[in-house]
């Protein structure tokens, strides 16, 4: 029998308390066994943003989610072509991992925007969604989506930018982030 496993797209620049309590909810009350938070070194959508080394994102990943066996930092995109796409991570890990059955983990906000995808024809014919609603977002006719379902889950309103900023002002990130993610990146800076 395979498992289920979640995977949680994003630059993680740098990760947070909000992905993490959404990756362990996921987790802990879902069928799927495992998250695996993907760093994504470029985003198609994000080209030109500031980001934080791809080795320095997957390290506070790495640092953030120690001695949880239920999350996993995964880097495979740092090995394929840029930008990065759902659909060539999908095939890379299906390759890589046969015995998985891998669940896309979104927001609600990017979910009216995924038909434009590349190859979204097929990611949602292939893929399962599970999608989890955002404060002032209406999400679209879920008849067009059969793959997706809805999970309400724990939203904190925190943004890696916000965090980047107090940490350019010398402003307290404490419990924004993990403890070993604070101590990383105010040594760092």
């Amino acid at each position: 029998m395979s498992s289920r496993i979640g995977l949680l797209f994003g630059s993680f620049n740098p990760i947070h308390t909000g992905h993490l309590v959404l990756a362990e909810h996921f987790a802990t009350r879902t069928d799927i066994s495992e998250v695996w938070l993907v760093i994504s070194p470029q985003s198609p959508f994000k080209v030109g943003h500031d980001l934080l080394p791809e080795a320095e994102r997957l390290q506070l990943v790495e640092l953030a989610i120690a001695g949880n066996p239920r999350l996993r930092a995964e880097p495979i995109e740092f090995d394929l072509p840029r930008p990065s796409y759902t659909i060539a991570t999908l095939d890379a890990l299906r390759v890589r991992h046969p015995g998985h059955d891998f669940v896309l983990l979104m927001g609600g906000d990017n979910l009216p925007g995924l038909p434009r995808w590349k190859e979204a024809g097929r990611l949602l014919a292939e893929t399962d969604i599970y999608v989890y609603p955002r404060p002032g977002t209406e999400l679209p006719d879920l008849a067009t989506f059969p793959r997706v379902r809805v999970v309400q889950a724990p939203l904190l309103d925190i943004s890696a930018t916000y965090i980047r900023a107090s940490l350019q002002a010398g402003q307290s990130i404490r419990y924004l982030v993990p403890p070993t993610v604070e101590e990383h990146l105010t040594k760092a800076r």
